[in-house]
């Protein structure tokens, strides 16, 4: 089971006081969302009667026929497994509430009054509706049925796990502690608010800035249907501008003004939400604190899990990289600046006199490079402080080689070369290596002489090592224990390697280095990513390219998003991977490198467990003071297991 659930809100075409025709519009939208799968559906506030009717909600004729049609649209959907929210108002208790009917199946589950009432500027619903506080009873009976009645209602289907449906209405969500906080922090994971809201200009903005961060507060999908063109017009214009958010995260929205019914919709992730509340402890600790509603009634209901039809839901296949253009250089510069006001503290509290880093002419390098750059040019020191050694070893191509010398030459830096090849031979005779044999020995040599160089130096220099390993290769291990997988100060370890790409490409497209730097970050960028340890190929290319050997770094960088963020399970893994990578990568190919990322995962905790300090940058970290603490003897079982079935 993947925890998706499809919600909509739906925008009727409407006539203002006419039940019969709101109704068959009501049960048009229906019928749409019931073709697009949808399994929760929200009406705009009032919609059987429209919410511009005025003194009319005095006429009893208007509120027999509301009734009326929340009856027949009972009684013509009872074959539906769809939460459906109308908007109706409802006589009781010698008073007239504004309300939200839930049905399911032909059901009325329950009625939801409106909590707080606007009596301000164009609004002056006090005049017709009393809130819900005033309410007396706790059920009645309407269109034919005994029917929950209450603020307190929380709607749980009890067979889809996570799924609990809370309901506000309009103004309620404008208010400073909105009934949709209560409802969340007891449970409720999806917010429906069947609203009123009349267009003025910039309103459309404030109204998704209001709903994004209610769904973020309350860690809950939002469904926001609010009324539209149909309503008078007599001092207000309506325009069923309607919004979907998760969690913070934009997920649709209708058209405004649109003539025509509308209905939008989403599935939403209820694990995800789950996972999230766990996580942020702060969520639930606030219950103690509740001083409003504490007590909530939860009407069951059962709803089926058919076949997920039109899975619609933003899914990128590089989540750690915004698509728009904009957020992406605004992330970008953040992103650039933590890593380099990080390293520039460190700099700083350990009045060392030297950024010792090592620069093979590859991605991770390169961004480490420039990053102590911009750390030395933000303090306003010059950059003769770095240090960039340059070790060329067995497997040291000419491409790599010029690249890495060309940078430090333009970035105006102190350099030095240092061969390892006759130290790693003389490593090799004292520990009776045959250095004809290209293995793991051969390899890590290579890799902790270098260290060795950085680390010495540094204490030669006064210097601190920078390390240049980044998040992905943490992930998978992909570092020699004690060589590159050590430093003083990690400025990519909270980097993906697809982020580390895109960092590279923005300072070249800055041109803020000059054009001769910029034309070798381009070339790096071109560059196959490789450790560079064993002999290039008989025309001097780079013989040992990592992707081959671990898998390609956007699929890994997928898994490990997946896996680390939400805590997905294999099964739901896959079933995203072949959506977000379809046309690129067949299932078996998916399987092959999902299987030997959580291998690689589990295997090299122990490399995670002493990581050199180094600055988070996103959401994600693998720190063992940070984010993730994993012992290093864990079994890995659980999840291959599920891999092997798939």
């Amino acid at each position: 089971m993947h925890h998706y659930i499809k919600v909509a809100a739906a925008v009727p075409r409407l006539r203002v006081a006419d039940c019969p025709y709101n109704q068959e519009e009501i049960l048009n939208c229906v019928a749409s969302a019931q073709a697009d799968g949808v399994k929760i559906l929200t009406f705009p506030e009032l919609c059987v009667t429209g919410y511009t009717c005025a003194d009319l909600f005095f006429q009893n004729p208007l509120i027999l026929a509301a009734e009326q049609s929340i009856a027949t649209i009972a009684e013509e959907t009872k074959d539906l497994d769809m939460l459906i929210l109308l908007g109706a108002p409802i006589l009781l208790d010698n008073q007239t509430f504004n309300c939200g009917v839930m049905l399911h199946k032909g059901k009325l589950l329950g009625i939801v009054p409106k909590t707080l009432l606007p009596n301000y500027s164009e609004f002056y619903e006090e005049r017709w509706f009393s809130c819900a506080h005033d309410l007396i009873s706790e059920e009645m009976t309407y269109a034919g049925q005994l029917v929950p009645i209450g603020a307190d209602l929380i709607f749980d289907a009890e067979n889809v796990p996570y799924l609990k449906v809370g309901v506000e209405i309009c103004e309620d969500l404008w208010g400073p502690i909105p009934p949709s906080s209560y409802l969340s922090l007891y449970g409720a994971t999806v917010l429906l608010n069947p609203s009123a809201s009349n267009e003025l200009v910039a309103k459309g903005d404030y109204r998704h800035k209001l709903v994004a961060q209610q769904s973020s507060r309350c860690i809950a999908s939002y469904v926001y249907a609010s009324a539209g063109i149909g309503e008078s017009t007599q001092d207000t214009v309506y325009s069923g501008h309607s919004v979907l958010y998760e969690n913070g995260v934009f997920l649709g929205e209708s058209d405004s003004f649109s003539r025509e019914n509308q209905v939008i919709s989403a599935h939403v992730d209820l694990e995800l939400l789950a996972t999230e509340r766990r996580k942020h402890t702060t969520f639930s600790t606030q219950l103690s604190d509740v001083s409003g509603q504490r007590y909530y009634r939860e009407i069951k209901f059962q709803m089926g899990n058919e076949e997920m039809i039109g899975f619609k839901r933003p899914l990128s296949a590089k989540p750690f990289i915004p698509e728009d253009a904009k957020t992406l250089d605004e992330r970008c510069q953040s992103i650039f600046m933590i890593q380099a006001t990080g390293l520039a503290r460190r700099f700083e509290h350990t009045h060392s006199k030297t950024l010792v880093i090592g620069i093979s002419g590859g991605l991770d390098s390169t961004l480490a490079l420039l990053v102590a750059v911009q750390a030395c040019d933000y303090l306003g020191v010059s950059r003769d402080h770095i240090l960039a050694v340059t070790m060329p070893g067995f497997g040291t191509t000419d491409r790599t080689y010029q690249n890495a010398l060309t940078l430090m030459k333009t970035l105006g830096v102190t350099m030095k070369e240092i061969s390892i090849s006759a130290a790693a031979m003389q490593h090799f005779a004292d520990i009776e290596h045959d250095s004809s044999i290209h293995d793991v020995t051969y390899e890590n040599t290579q890799a902790r002489e270098r260290t060795q160089i950085l680390m010495d130096l540094a204490n030669k220099t006064g210097g601190l090592v920078v390390g240049t390993g980044d998040l992905s290769e943490l992930a998978l291990g992909w570092a020699t224990y004690n060589g590159d997988h050590m430093s003083m100060y990690g400025v990519n370890g909270g980097v993906p390697k697809t982020l580390v790409r895109v960092l590279v490409n923005w300072v070249a497209s800055k041109n803020t280095l000059g054009a001769e730097a910029s034309e070798v970050l381009l070339d790096v960028l071109d560059t196959p990513v490789s450790p560079e340890l064993l002999p290039p190929d008989e025309n001097g290319n780079i013989n040992q390219k990592t992707e081959d050997l671990v898998g390609p770094y956007e699929l890994h960088d997928f898994f490990l998003f997946q896996v680390i963020r939400f805590g997905f399970s294999p099964t739901k893994i896959l079933f995203l991977a072949e959506i977000a990578f379809a046309g690129a990568y067949d299932r078996e190919t998916l399987l092959k490198w999902l299987k030997n990322f959580y291998r690689r995962f589990f295997a090299q905790q122990f490399k995670r467990s002493c990581l050199p300090d180094g600055p988070k940058v996103g959401a994600l970290c693998l720190s063992p003071r940070g984010d993730w603490r994993m012992p290093t003897d864990a079994s890995n079982r659980v999840w291959m297991d599920e891999v092997e079935k798939l």
